[in-house]
């Protein structure tokens, strides 16, 4: 067991809600709040704790994930490790230069070029000139905006922008990266190019800290992840196992699940239902055969192009099926006021495991319902070997025996 480069022990950090709250976290803040409150009694502000009592460590050399939802206290988490906002109890400790990737972008100027804040935002990230020299044409070739690099960044699009900020960061030269969720930034491609970099990070055996809502990308570059709730640990462990807990925690396994009526829209979703291959309501299936995913709709007059459309996701959140009612010219939904109940059958294609069933409704002009997590199945059975896929087609395959035919 090596030392560790990140250790935190009880750390807390409580926020006031309010402009004026007395916990302001840098001088800028701490004068304003001041003179607002200058000759004037205020009642006690409403307070939020980010964080509550979290402690970890990292051991030096690991890359280790850190996933939640919105408001988890991730983000909060990375300011205080690296400095940038200080806790209200407990403390955290790096052993090594620390280089954070947090707000991409922070530093560029809008008049300079490209070549220039460059060199700006890697001083302002740590980066002595002679490294950014050193580095200075991986940079560009990695942002790839080699010629737009002597044109001011305000005329840059929003993802060159982006990508040239993330090139810079990704180029630091320190022992401990923090990462906030780069994968934000750009192009599908460029992402894999982000995927590349934070791979390539790892195993040249800095110490990485990642926080990102791509849980597939957590799995992959982190053996080890932190599950954070309401700025509380839930769980440490390895990555596959607490990401396949943190997914089913948050939604409940049930055969049927019913929405309100909303009388403000032309149509909603009444009801999202699974049925397995006997007709019957259930959220446990058998993975080698099909089963129907059925949907309510409720209309209140004819609606031209109404679509419904089905997803179904993996536990980590991978688009895996995406069917709608416009791929068949035979169904019409809403041909007039009432309840339409719609029905699409899924081969036994899954692996055995947990899938997320999502539901759309609307049309190319309107959206009426998006039930991203509607309801959760289970399809059990022997995953075939390969437990890491997620489809399992069964292609046929040709074989030929001799020489390729002409």
């Amino acid at each position: 067991m090596g030392a560790n480069a990140i250790e935190v022990v009880g750390l807390s950090k409580r926020y006031f809600l309010g402009e004026d709250h007395p916990g302001a976290s840098n001088l800028r803040e701490t004068i304003a709040a001041r003179v607002k409150r200058a000759g004037r009694a205020r009642p006690p502000r409403p307070e939020i704790w980010s964080l509550r009592d979290v402690t970890f460590d990292v051991v030096a050399g690991s890359a280790v994930g850190i996933i939640g939802r919105n408001g988890a206290g991730k983000s909060t988490l990375l300011k205080v490790i690296s400095r940038i906002t200080e806790p209200t109890a407990g403390m955290s400790r790096t052993r090594g230069r620390v280089g954070s990737l947090l707000e991409v972008g922070t530093g560029f100027h809008p008049e300079l070029t490209g070549r220039e804040n460059v060199y700006l935002n890697g001083a302002i990230l740590g980066m002595s000139r002679r490294t950014t020299n050193r580095v200075f044409d991986e940079i560009v070739d990695f942002a790839g905006v080699e010629r737009f690099l002597d044109t001011p960044v305000k005329r840059y699009s929003s993802g060159m922008y982006l990508r040239l900020a993330f090139a810079v960061a990704a180029h630091l030269d320190s022992e401990i990266l923090l990462v906030d969720e780069v994968l934000a930034v750009g192009d599908a491609e460029f992402q894999r190019k982000c995927l590349g970099r934070m791979s390539t990070v790892g195993r040249a055996g800095r110490t990485v800290l990642f926080v990102s809502h791509n849980l597939d990308a957590i799995v992959r570059l982190c053996p080890e992840c932190i599950w954070l709730d309401q700025g509380v640990v839930m769980e440490t462990g390895p990555s596959a196992e607490v990401v396949d807990r943190y997914l089913t925690a948050g939604v409940e396994r049930i055969d049927r699940v019913t929405f309100p009526d909303t009388p403000e829209l032309r149509a909603n979703v009444a009801w999202v239902s699974v049925l397995n291959a006997g007709g019957e309501a259930t959220s446990v299936l058998r993975r080698d055969e099909p089963f129907v995913v059925e949907v309510g709709v409720r209309s209140r007059a004819p609606i031209e192009g109404l679509n419904l459309a089905v997803s179904v996701r993996s536990r980590r959140g991978v688009l895996l099926l995406d069917e709608s009612t416009t791929d068949d010219p035979s169904v019409r939904l809403a041909k007039d006021a009432g309840l339409d109940v719609a029905r699409v059958t899924i081969p036994p294609v899954l692996n055995s495991g947990d899938y997320v069933v999502g539901v759309w409704l609307g049309t190319d002009f309107e959206e009426m319902s998006w039930i991203e997590e509607a309801l959760l199945v289970h399809l059990e059975g022997v995953p075939g070997g390969r437990p890491d896929r997620a489809l399992q087609l069964r292609l046929p395959w040709d074989v030929t025996r001799g020489e390729r035919p002409g």
